[in-house]
Formats: structure tokens, sequence, C-alpha cells
């Protein structure tokens, strides 16, 4: 424990210190907190690789990965910058009340995109969060399964060359996992951020209603989440506001939409804010709203991580797939289907 408080210290330290030079999705620091205070929250039915200092360190960092990977050229960034948002009108259908409702999208990214043509919506403007975050999860799932499988046929194997192998497999997924934890955490931090799910991303649309005379400033965006966060936040308040883990009755596909309408709700919210100072020099009022968006973040996170274990257990990996809980369980065999037999 005295070494985990240290290099906690040592995080924290790192998250104080930090300032974004370049601001996008929550800026670096609020990528980093989320992403730590994530993997400090997670309960011990998870490995104990990643209850660990490192592993949060690397997960803080890696959450920033989406981000640090722009600027790729084509197809890379028309087919990734556009994961990190999805904007809503304010009753949460998809740029206008001709997108599809958040409630009821489609199954696949493909048919989203075709439903936005046929209802004469721009692709690039919409967005498409949700399906970053479904699919970063269920790729965490297939993560999850397959160390499961090579973390109990190590321990049960008795041919020393298969039980190296298995060893030397498990820790090559170790480090895959940890990066697509980061992955993940990216985009559910984006999903927590109101400017990242909404028409009024940067500033209020100025081709839309505006009863409450809110700013239409195109610095508003970035400055909240850069350099005020960076300035307010800090890893032991975001934990404190971190809600119980809600785990039971899990459902992925309703519970992202739940999550990103959660966030929208708060977009009126942080304009009036900003339109009474609140985000000012010394205003308590503006580093809360800041916090609780941060630990709203984190506390999504943490619990999807956990989901994702637990997920893994039911799963089947490899070819010839075999199940996680028959290899777990001692009743399967699974040398062909990780090593392969060709």
């Amino acid at each position: 424990m005295k070494r985990f408080a240290l290099a906690a210290a040592a995080v924290s330290a790192l998250l104080l210190a930090s300032v974004p030079a370049a601001v996008s999705a929550w800026g670096n620091t609020g990528h980093r907190l989320i992403g730590v205070a994530a993997v400090r929250g997670l309960p011990e039915e998870l490995p104990g690789f990643l209850r660990t200092p490192g592993a949060a360190a690397d997960i803080g960092e890696l959450a920033r990965e989406p981000d640090r990977t722009k600027g790729g050229g084509q197809p890379h960034d028309r087919e990734r910058d556009t994961a990190h948002f999805i904007d809503m009108d304010d009753n949460a259908h998809v740029i206008s009340a001709a997108g599809p409702s958040i409630d009821a999208l489609p199954r696949l990214k493909s048919e989203y995109d075709a439903a936005l043509v046929a209802a004469g919506l721009d692709v690039d403007d919409a967005g498409y969060l949700p399906y970053a975050i479904w699919d970063a999860y269920q790729h965490l799932v297939r993560d999850f399964a397959t160390w499961r499988v090579l973390n109990a046929a190590e321990a049960r194997e008795t041919d020393p060359g298969k039980r190296a192998w298995y060893r030397e497999d498990r820790q090559r997924r170790e480090a895959v996992i940890l990066r697509d934890m980061g992955y993940l955490a990216h985009y559910v931090g984006d999903g927590s951020q109101p400017h990242h799910t909404t028409i009024h991303f940067n500033g209020w649309a100025r081709d839309a209603a505006n009863p409450e005379g809110f700013t239409t400033s195109r610095q508003t965006h970035g400055a909240f989440e850069g350099a005020f966060t960076a300035r307010v936040a800090r890893l032991d308040v975001v934990e404190a506001a971190m809600s119980a883990p809600r785990l039971e009755g899990f459902d992925l596909r309703a519970r992202v939409p739940a999550y990103l309408k959660t966030t929208l709700a708060e977009v009126t919210p942080f304009y009036r804010l900003e339109k009474a100072g609140g985000f000012g020099e010394g205003d308590a009022r503006g580093a809360t709203f800041a916090i609780g968006r941060l630990a709203a973040g984190a506390s999504e996170l943490r619990d999807l991580y956990v989901l994702a274990w637990r997920d893994a257990a039911d799963d089947s990996i490899g070819w010839p797939a075999v199940k996680v809980a028959e290899v777990e369980a001692g009743t399967a065999d699974p040398w062909l289907a990780m090593y392969g037999e060709d």
C-alpha cells in the first residue's frame, strides 16, 4: 500500500503540474484524471496487473491516445476524428429532429451513416461517439476473454514449452489490454464533456434559438475543457465525487445512450453558469461543475471496465473457439484455439 500511495502521489503531482499546450477532447489533464481515477477504483475481482500504480499511470496516458494520433491523413482522420462526439439537438436527436434519436440508433455505424444521409444531414458534422464506445467496450471484452484463457491455461499446463508460450502471450495481451482500456477511457471521457454531445459544441449554435442569450463565442469549448479544467481539477477531488458502482441490469446498447443523454442534460446548465460568470477566477461554481463531469466520466469508465471483465467470463475465444468458463474450470484444453494448428 505504501508503494501504491507513493506512485499515486507521483501521478497526482504530474496531473497538478500539467497544463495542455493544445486543447482537444477533455484536454490532457481531464483525460488523464478520468483514466487514473477509474483504474484506482477497480475492485479486487479484476486481475492484479490492473490494480497497480503503474497500470493507473499507463491508462491515464493512453487515455489521450486518440487525440495524439490526429493528423495522420486520410482515411485515418475522417474515420477517427468524428468518433469523439455526437452532436445532438436539445431533444436528443442527432443534429436536428430529422436525425436519429439517441434512443433508437441503428445497429451498425454504416446504417447510422446511411440514415443521416437519407435525412439530408452531414455525416462528418454528426459524429458517432456511441459507436466508438460500443466498439471499444466489445474489443476490451475480447481482450479480457483472451487473457482469462491464457492465464488459466498457464496455471494448469504441465508441458514446459506450452506453459512458457502461454506466459509470454499473456504478457503480450496485458500490454494490449492497457492500450485498449486507454482507448475506451478516451471515448467514455469524451462522453462526459457536455460540448461533445451537442450542436452547441462551441458556443450556443448561431442558427438555433437562443432565448436566454447564451454566449456564441468560439473560445467556449476549449477554454472550459483545457486551461480551466487543468487549473481546478485534482485527482483526490474527482475520486471523492465519483458515484457508487452501477453494475446490475446491464445492457450495453441502452446504457451508452443513457449516459450520453445525462451529459446532454448538462449543456444548458453549463451555458447558464458561463453567463453568470461561474468560470471566472476563484469562483467555486465552475470548479464544482468541471469536477462533477470528470467524476461522471471516471465512474462510468470504472463500471464499464468491471462489466467487460464479467462479460468476458461468458465469452468464447480463439479458433476453434473455446469457452472461457470451460478453460477456467479445467474442462477444456485451449492450446489449438490459442496457438493454432497450422
